[in-house]
């Protein structure tokens, strides 16, 4: 079969590579009929995670058609079409026990494991461990196109943005950061009843798909952006500021918009330390949330996404093949500059 590899910071190859197969009896194998590109695929290309190594294939996130079915695999048969979420999960270990699956033991302490620790779904096909309690039945009403963003990036913004926010009825909430992830926020925010939504970016095409996703109000950030932001709010702030950026200045803007008694809860992906204003935060009974997505809400986003509350499909703005790999790379890299949210990748 065909995949795409890992051969360094800076390298990858759309190659032939040894079948996907069954190795335990708890694995299935899936055909993958859609895949996606995260940003975390350009943070392992850029050399950023040195646990992927020369050789691994890449990717997190699929739809797909199961092939082959290990002997103590009793949820799933052949045929049957599944959602490959980012995380893999044992279900008995002690974090699966406590509903964080994102730290699951018994794969090696951290739910991710797809495109990271084992070979991953930008491929032909893919090896499934712990099917049972990893993959999903996809609903005959939920198209691949809507599916595919309900592995990672949708339930990334409402479990660590959403949720872990704590928005309530008729909350105000600012998303900094509008790309896939702060949109999926917005797009989920809505299911809690916040009566306000602002969205910040600095890309006009963002703030207006931040529109037709479910903002209010958008705001383009620059010099001014706090104070745009308390003027929506009368001066008083936002009750939940969503950080979905992931560098120090776009954490400290959301810190900025938030009232006191609020929370910013932090989704984006850091990889330098940020310094707060403790020295202000302190006194303002300001909560601050992070976290790694652990995908448990997948069931009730595709009930959602069935029923037609959330259009999944939204996020995808560009389709490609498989042997169109490296353009969906070069898209996706440079999306601001090719007003794209979210690629759709299928083997023809």
């Amino acid at each position: 079969m065909k995949a795409l590899v890992y051969h360094g910071p800076g390298q990858k190859a759309w190659e032939d590579v040894p079948d996907a197969a069954i190795r335990e009896p708890t694995d299935v194998v899936v055909k993958v009929d859609t895949t996606t590109i995260c940003g975390t695929d350009l943070h392992i290309l850029h050399g950023d995670v040195p646990a992927v190594t020369d050789g691994r294939i890449l990717g997190h996130e699929a739809v797909g058609t199961v092939t082959a079915v290990g002997d103590a695999v009793k949820g799933f048969s052949v045929g049957d079409r599944v959602l490959v979420p980012a995380i893999t999960k044992c279900g008995r270990c002690e974090y699966c026990q406590r509903n964080m699956p994102s730290h699951c033991q018994t794969v090696g302490g951290i739910g991710w494991i797809f495109g990271h620790l084992i070979d991953g779904t930008q491929a032909e096909s893919v090896r499934v461990p712990y099917a049972d309690t990893s993959l999903y039945a996809v609903p005959a009403s939920v198209t691949n196109e809507q599916a595919i963003f309900l592995a990672d990036s949708l339930p990334t913004g409402y479990e660590v943005g959403v949720l872990a926010g704590k928005v309530r009825p008729g909350d105000t909430v600012a998303v900094v950061g509008a790309g896939a992830v702060g949109l999926s926020a917005i797009l989920t925010t809505g299911l809690w009843g916040a009566s306000r939504v602002i969205a910040v970016d600095t890309n006009k095409f963002r703030l207006d798909k931040a529109r037709d996703f479910g903002a209010t109000d958008t705001v383009e950030a620059g010099d001014n952006t706090t104070a745009d932001v308390l003027a929506l709010t009368d001066g008083v702030g936002v009750d939940v500021s969503i950080e979905a950026v992931g560098y120090p200045e776009t954490l400290l803007t959301a810190a900025s918009l938030v009232r006191p008694g609020g929370t910013i809860a932090n989704i984006g992906v850091h990889g330098v330390p940020v310094s707060l204003p403790m020295q202000d935060m302190w006194i303002q009974n300001v909560t601050l949330t992070m976290g790694l997505v652990d995908t448990v809400s997948i069931p009730t986003l595709l009930k959602m996404v069935a029923s037609g509350r959330i259009p999944a499909e939204k996020m995808g703005t560009h389709s490609f093949t498989f042997a169109q790999m490296d353009e969906a790379y070069d898209v996706f890299k440079n999306a601001a500059e090719n007003s794209a949210l979210k690629v759709v990748i299928t083997p023809s």
